[in-house]
């Protein structure tokens, strides 16, 4: 892998400099003051980049949208552009992607802080645990049309002023304002864009044609004529080779709709596998914006329509997006802004992402190669959508054992999911003089959503509903609703010290309340009436809705204050202080203070081919506080005993009285370097960060009575290099080629968790994975590591087998971390006339991922690499030695199943590199020429053709993608599981504006 993306990045770079080098003689015009340009910090505060004393990088809409199709998450957009961020995206329809700048910083993972025109919003991700669906983050109800600029400010320093909610970096959105024509005349532009996916092949299982289904290389049963049964009941292709001339009674034969009803047929590999289960995904995105007025008074409204089909049966998503923002002048001195957005939207058929019940893990692990799908298919619609299971348990007990047809599963067991998301803000700003400007703000962040689940009758039994117990038939609903109103009232100020010297700030307060409601409840014991989804339909007595409310506030203020000496030298400092309900009193008042510093050595040092140079510093501190409820112990129905008695459920988790907010305290120093008037732009940044009393749930004795405590524990340490270069090979008055590169390093480790009298805790469980690993926050390690088994080896690196000739495994042992070395992105735009192309190469170098796929299909046979020559009938002697250090030569028998699979092998052999390189998005438009247009109603026409993930360079995972994991927070991390292909995604984006 090094070696590959090494020679790619050089060979890009290295063909950029030697046209650079032939370019530099083209004379550009550029000054010092236009060079950085204007960008939205922190609050909404409009600042000169070159003033800044922290990184950050802004990204226009053109660059986030333009050269990719639309994924509906502006999120996964941001992958391969931004040095420092990590883009954990997969493939769940309508699912979530995890954000990641600098690195892990607390122990549990979380994402950066949105912010729209200065105010937050809510990025949740929501996964239901009893469904085992990923239901996205709530970034993907922020329409890109109506975005402007992105900006991420990566470090303390650059979020400190959002306080306990800065931790983990902020992403500012800034929203477009309304422009119409000179003339004052409405501006109106319509896209449309229809997108399709195909799957990329290397992204899903290759199986082999050679053996049939079985655990054993035989038939099990036999008819009356002596004609063998297919191993009905066994869920693997680990059985007898295939044989044209031999005939055997195989699934379909107990399905009385079927041709083959009673009939035997040849032993052969299906014509058609779960691939051809997979539809074509197409996406049509239509919208209409109008747009009126200059700056101070402009008016913009906009519509969105979303129309998308995913890869699986029965799966598709419907989403509109109506928003209007109006800055309107009152006077001379006051000012009005009012921003708002609504989002409605229906999703139906989301994909399992878990173990039970996820038949693209039952297409990944437990198959026969044997069935083919469109006969599965075809049974499902030909017995009038009935369960005909290919899984029978045996010619005497025909019934469905451990799969349910996918069809029958995919059209009548499916879960629906209805949005609806408000988000608006209404600000007033009056300028008392050029000295004050006092502005006041209300933000309201609503989101209220209807989970629904059904599971059809005669299904497999699975555990389901409030009780989890085993059941064929049910139906639950969860009522959601989350909403977060934020009250800001901030003073700005800036007076001339003297004519050179400056000062300007902010000084102000905010109160944040948020609001959590959820109400769930199901039916027990099956469905009355089958068909009939609805809580009253349960066959027994439902239990009481679990319920859980909540409301908190964190009251804050704040106050900034910037010098300018002489435009070369600029000092910062901020402090906020917040006011949690959270913590108990006297923890719940807690301080964060920043201070930056940038100098301008370009004003003193001015060689003709130096254009701009600045050096920053800076030292921040930012941290967190407490979910609810977390002070005291708090209790839940449990039911009734003899129908008189209330008992509430048990205690598991001791609470802390004494909690106090989580901290983080960072160092960064950084360069920013512009040469040849602009043609060639360096930002780089050197930072190091500490996070500390971070509130974790850790294990205590159960002698206790409990299993958990709520404690302040945990030190991770973060150090990284981010590097942002940027590149003009070309340019001339009809062609120019820009470059954009970035890469950034960071080292993670975890420097302590909790060790005391009670309590002596070095590894934090942050999730088990099904197949024996488990991913792990571990004293002395990167967050992340992977835990499992190992071989075991003698003190010259030889493996140990046992007397039966099995190597002897080592439990519990660190094997593999899925924290990457390095993450990088190179694009490259040309624009020719009217004419653009542009392409971005996405990079992540290491990162390990544990393949539960790979775990269980070593023994089931699906995969090619199980077929090869004698891989399963030979006698095989494992290489190795026996305890006392002799070679080993006691030979295994290969034909059995599981010699050679997981029972036998250690989990460290599905541990794989998660390195990619991925041709990420390509573009190519066409603009028509403004003299085409003269005499028409149309101002501007554009065409593009664009693509998203046409290419994985490279890979190391085999059959999947490394990005394709379950879902959102901790389950994004490290392993792979029943997921769904990748598709290549292309699509033809129209654009008019008149």
């Amino acid at each position: 892998m090094k070696k590959i993306t090494n020679t790619v990045l050089a060979i890009v770079l290295s063909s950029s400099c030697a046209v650079l080098n032939a370019q530099v003689k083209k004379q550009d015009s550029a000054k010092t003051t236009s060079i950085e340009g204007v960008v939205v910090t922190a609050l909404g505060i409009k600042r000169e980049k070159k003033s800044l004393g922290y990184a950050s990088q802004e990204v226009k809409a053109d660059k986030l949208f333009d050269g990719t199709t639309n994924t509906g998450n502006i999120a996964s957009q941001l992958s391969g552009k931004v040095a420092g961020l990590q883009v954990n995206t997969n493939s769940n329809f309508g699912g979530s992607s995890n954000l990641v700048i600098r690195g892990i910083k607390s122990l549990g993972g979380a994402n950066p802080l949105i912010v729209i025109d200065g105010s937050p919003v809510n990025n949740s991700s929501t996964y239901d645990t009893r469904t085992n669906q990923d239901m996205g983050n709530l970034l993907s109800d922020i329409n890109q049309d109506d975005i402007a600029s992105v900006n991420i400010l990566k470090g303390a320093a650059a979020s400190a002023l959002y306080g306990e909610r800065g931790l983990n970096g902020v992403i500012v959105i800034t929203t477009k304002n309304g422009k119409g024509g000179n003339d004052t005349s409405w501006g109106v532009t319509l896209s449309s864009s229809i997108q399709a996916g195909f799957i990329d092949k290397s992204t899903f299982p290759k199986y082999q044609t050679r053996y049939g289904a079985g655990y054993a290389m035989k038939f099990k049963e036999t008819a009356a004529d002596g004609t063998p049964y297919v191993n009905l009941g066994d869920d693997a292709s680990w059985g007898p080779e295939f044989n044209p001339n031999l005939l055997v009674y195989q699934w379909d034969s107990f399905d009385p709709t079927s041709k083959n009803y009673k009939k035997a047929t040849p032993y052969v590999a299906a014509k058609h596998g779960p691939i051809d289960f997979f539809e074509t995904p197409v996406t049509y995105v239509n919208s209409i914006s109008l747009e009126k007025g200059k700056k101070g008074n402009n008016f913009m409204l906009s519509y969105d329509n979303m129309l998308s089909n995913g890869l699986m049966p029965n799966s598709d998503l419907r989403k509109n997006t109506l928003s209007t923002k109006i800055n309107y002048d009152l006077t001379d001195k006051l000012h009005a802004t009012v921003y708002s957005t609504l989002v409605m939207q229906q999703t139906r058929g989301r994909n399992d992402a878990n173990y039970t019940g996820n038949l693209v893990g039952g297409f990944r692990q437990w198959w026969q190669t044997n069935v083919d799908i469109t006969d599965v298919r075809d049974a499902y619609y030909r017995s009038g959508e009935l369960n005909k299971s290919w899984n029978l348990k045996g010619a005497t007990n025909p019934i469905t054992a451990y799969w349910n047809n996918p069809y029958y599963q995919r059209y009548q067991s499916y879960g629906t999911d209805d949005r609806t998301r408000s988000f608006s803000y209404a600000q007033i700003s009056y300028d008392f003089n050029k000295n004050f400007i006092l502005t006041g703000k209300v933000s309201y962040d609503n989101a209220s959503t209807i989970f629904e689940n059904r599971l059809a009758p005669n299904s497999v039994p699975k555990a389901f509903g409030a009780s989890q117990k085993v059941v064929s038939a049910g139906f639950s609903r969860q009522n959601l609703i989350t909403s977060e109103a934020n009250y800001d009232l901030f003073l700005n100020y800036k007076f001339d010290i003297t004519k050179d010297i400056n000062v300007s700030g902010i000084v102000g307060g905010n109160v944040r309340r948020n609001y959590y409601n959820s109400i769930y409840a199901s039916t027990e014991g099956g469905l009355e009436t089958p068909g009939l989804y609805a809580l009253a339909n349960s066959k027994a007595p439902i239990l009481p809705p679990d319920e859980n409310v909540y409301s908190t506030v964190t009251s804050s203020a704040y106050a900034t204050t910037s010098f300018d000496f002489y435009k070369f030298f600029y000092l910062d400092a901020t402090f906020r202080v917040d006011n949690s309900s959270t913590l108990p009193k006297g923890n719940n008042v807690y301080t964060y203070p920043s201070f930056t510093g940038s100098f301008i050595l370009s004003e003193f040092i001015k060689p003709s081919w130096l254009s701009f140079w600045k050096v920053r510093a800076n030292y921040a501190e930012v941290g967190g506080t407490a979910d609810p409820y977390q002070l005291q112990f708090y209790y839940s129905y449990a039911g009734l005993f003899n129908n008189n008695i209330v008992m509430q459920n048990s205690q598991t988790i001791l609470p802390n009285p004494n909690l106090k907010p989580q901290r983080s305290k960072e160092f960064e120093f950084g360069t920013e370097v512009q040469f040849l008037k602009g043609r060639i732009s360096l930002d780089a940044a050197f930072y190091k960060t500490k996070t500390f009393d971070q509130i974790l749930q850790l294990p205590i004795s159960a002698g206790s009575g409990l299993n958990f405590a709520m404690v302040n524990a945990g030190q991770i340490d973060n150090k990284g290099v981010e590097v942002q270069l940027g590149l003009v090979p070309i340019k001339t008055d009809n062609f120019s080629w820009n470059m954009d590169i970035n890469w950034s390093k960071n080292e993670n480790k975890v420097i302590e968790l909790l060790h005391n009298a009670t309590s002596d805790v070095s590894n934090y469980l942050l999730t088990s994975i099904q197949g024996g690993a488990s991913v792990n926050a571990t004293e002395g390690e990167k967050w992340g590591t992977i835990r499992g088994s190992d071989y075991t080896y003698d003190n010259n690196g030889n493996k140990i087998v046992d007397a039966k000739g099995f190597y002897k495994l080592n439990g519990n042992q660190i094997i593999g971390n899925t924290t990457p070395d390095w993450i990088g992105g190179v694009r490259n735009s040309f624009t020719y006339k009217g004419v653009s192309l542009s392409f971005l190469i996405d990079v992540r170098k290491g990162g390990d991922i544990f393949s539960t796929d790979m775990y269980y299909a070593s023994s089931t046979g699906l995969y090619v690499d199980t077929a090869q020559g004698d891989y399963r009938t030979a006698k095989v002697v494992l290489p190795g030695v026996t305890q006392n250090g002799q070679p080993n030569t006691v030979a295994i028998d290969a034909s059995v199943n599981g010699n050679l699979g997981y029972q036998k092998r250690p989990t460290i052999d599905y541990v794989y590199d998660g390195s990619f390189v991925k041709l990420r998005e390509a573009s190519i438009g066409y603009a028509l020429p403004k003299t085409l247009l003269q005499g028409t109603f149309i101002n501007e026409a554009k065409i593009s053709i664009v693509g998203r993930n046409l290419w994985i360079i490279h890979k190391n995972l085999p059959y999947a993608d490394p990005e394709s994991t379950l879902g959102g927070g901790i389950r994004g991390y490290g392993y792979s599981i029943g997921s769904l292909p990748t598709t290549r995604d292309i699509g033809i984006n129209v654009t008019f504006k008149f």
